[in-house]
């Protein structure tokens, strides 16, 4: 399983990437897709609505579950990955370049309370257990 060095996570397994235009990329982590399954559905946030951290803004359903996504910081949805909308299976193809929204952050320093990758990684170790 990867979990990138440069991404940021939460508990609920969202990955987070701060672009060099401000913007936050967002999706679910390999090791998300990897306990869903075969991804059969994804529902993304609707472009300009305004999240709050830890918010409920988007859905993603395999085989096994349907799971909800969560905000992991606040900010505005400023794009929608229609392509992954189209084809969820290119979430358990590969989890981090099939991204799920976008959004503008109200303040990029929020990025600073998500979990880097080695505390991501032992919360994904302590879930084994």
């Amino acid at each position: 399983m990867t979990i990138p060095a440069d991404l940021k996570y939460t508990k609920s397994h969202e990955w987070a990437r701060l672009e060099a235009d401000g913007s936050v990329t967002v999706g679910i982590t390999h090791h998300a897709q990897d306990l869903l399954g075969d991804m059969v559905f994804v529902e993304n946030p609707v472009l300009g609505r305004k999240l709050t951290q830890g918010e409920e803004c988007a859905v993603v359903e395999s085989v096994k579950a349907a799971s909800d996504v969560y905000a992991p910081i606040a900010g505005e949805v400023i794009a929608a990955n229609a392509d992954v909308e189209g084809a969820p299976e290119a979430i358990n193809q590969d989890a981090y370049a099939a991204w799920m929204f976008k959004l503008k952050p109200d303040n990029a320093a929020d990025l600073g309370s998500l979990l880097d990758a080695a505390a991501y990684q032992a919360i994904v170790d302590s879930e084994a257990h």
